[in-house]
This record gives structure tokens, sequence and C-alpha cells, in this order.
């Protein structure tokens, strides 16, 4: 595939190893995004611009490809024309993290937690002693206070959960993917997640997608909540929240909770409506 050209209207930075080019505080470059799915067409020349260091949670109608686009840029699922870059650089070039909404799948079950949590440290090309780095600063940052020895069948739901979140942060990644991973727990865990969740992003300011079919929880959580539209999909409109974090059952009483909510779920109706 080509590069991206600079955009005239936009100022522009260049990767110096391969002159690839993308705009000023943009981390993943989408551009002529095309999917279909037995020749129904879900993304047509599709082009987002995800900012770099923020939260970004995409919410739209059922069927509109919100878990297809964030596999399609993390390089799981193919796409039929167009490219995605991360500063410049394509997925395989890229630190990814993600964390899928089955957890009860997503771990290794003859593996106890540390070594999940471990597991893909083995493909960076870096010493045993900075992967015990990396692995200790990952459980130091997320306060574990249950026991790592332990196997998956021996934890709760938001355990195995926890230690899915921290086997993808444990490489440092430079863009996490988060599809759904907080459904299939109780709401204490949610809210327990949510908030351990938001402390570890901010501080390493990794750049984060996050699929969520709960307006609430997609308000709360991002820094901007992309609303995508029925398939063939757009981007019906972005909202920025900019509220101070920690954010919690406090934050959602708030004006500005409820006007960002008011309009999301306005845009949404619409939508659905269309």
């Amino acid at each position: 595939m080509e590069a991206i050209p600079p955009s005239p209207a936009t100022a522009g930075a260049s990767d110096d190893a391969s002159r690839r080019w993308y705009p000023v505080g943009t981390h993943i470059t989408v551009r002529g995004l095309t999917k279909r799915f037995d020749g129904v067409t879900v993304y047509d020349n599709f082009d987002l611009n995800i900012p770099k260091g923020r939260i970004t949670s995409v919410f739209g109608p059922n069927g509109c490809g919100k878990s297809t686009l964030i596999n399609m840029i993390s390089g799981i699922l193919p796409y039929d024309a167009g490219q995605i870059l991360f500063e410049g650089k394509v997925a395989r070039e890229t630190r990814i993290g993600y964390v899928f909404q089955n957890y009860r799948e997503a771990v290794f079950p003859w593996m106890r937690a540390i070594d999940n949590i471990r597991y893909p440290l083995q493909f960076l090309d870096i010493s045993k002693g900075e992967r015990q780095t990396l692995l200790d600063q990952v459980v130091d940052s997320f306060g574990v206070s249950f026991d790592l020895n332990r196997y998956p069948y021996e934890m709760s739901g938001g355990q195995q959960q926890l230690v899915s979140i921290m086997r993808a942060l444990v490489v440092e990644p430079e863009v996490l993917f988060l599809d759904e991973p907080f459904s299939a727990l109780d709401y204490e865990m949610v809210m327990f997640l949510r908030g351990i969740l938001q402390k570890v992003l901010k501080e390493r300011e990794v750049t984060t997608l996050l699929v969520s079919h709960d307006l609430d929880e997609a308000v709360l959580l991002a820094d901007e909540v992309l609303l995508l539209t029925k398939r063939p999909t757009r981007v019906a409109e972005r909202l920025e929240f900019n509220a101070p974090r920690p954010r919690g059952a406090d934050t959602s009483v708030t004006p500005e909770f409820v006007a960002t909510k008011t309009r999301a779920l306005e845009v949404f109706q619409r939508e659905v409506r269309a």
C-alpha cells in the first residue's frame, strides 16, 4: 500500500525511517478503509484519525461494526481496501495490547496467573532482567492483592479479567484495544476495574480504543466518544469529555456528564431511526 500523503489542510509529521506522513497529534490514521461481509458493506472508504495518548470510546447502533473496526485497526481482522498507520507505521511494527470480552477464553487455563501475565514478554527482544522489571512494574501499578500463583479456575471472573488486562499492558503497548472488557462482570468488580484502569492508562499515556454497548461507560471512561452510524458506517459525531480523573459514580451526576450523554443519546437515536 502507498503511504498516506501529508494533508494540505493540516500540518504533518514524518517518520524518518519510512517517510510516511501522519497529522500532528494523531496516533492512528485510517484512510479509505473498506470492509464487506458476504457482499454486505460495513465500511466503505472510511477515514478516521485517533489522537495520541487519549482514551477514545466507540459507540453506535448494533451491527454498525464497532468490534470490526478495532479488530481491523489492531490487525486481527483483514480488510478489503484502505490503509491503517500508527504514526506512520503498520500494525506489525507497533506494540499493541488487546483485552477481549470473554476472559474465560482469553487467559490460558493451564498457566498460573503470573505466567499468563508474563507470556507476551517472550516475544520481546529484551533481556531476562528487563522482562522481570516489566512484569514487576505492571503488577505493582495495579496493586494486586490476590495470589498470582493461582490458576484461572481458582480465580473469580473479575480476577481473570484483571490478569488479562495486565497481560495486555505488560509489554508497554503503544496502543491498547478494549472490546467490551467489563460486560461479563458484576457491578462491584466493574467499578473497581474502571477505576484502576483509568489510573494506569493515564499514568502510561497509552492510546486506547474502547468498544462499549454501555453509553454511561462509553462517556465515563473516554476523553472522546466516537459515535458511529448504521452501515455503511461513518462517523456521526465526536464528543469530547474532559472531566477530571479519577472518574466514578459522582462523575455520572455532574452537568458535564449529563450533557455529553444526552447529546450522545440524541445522535444515537437519530442514527437508529435513520
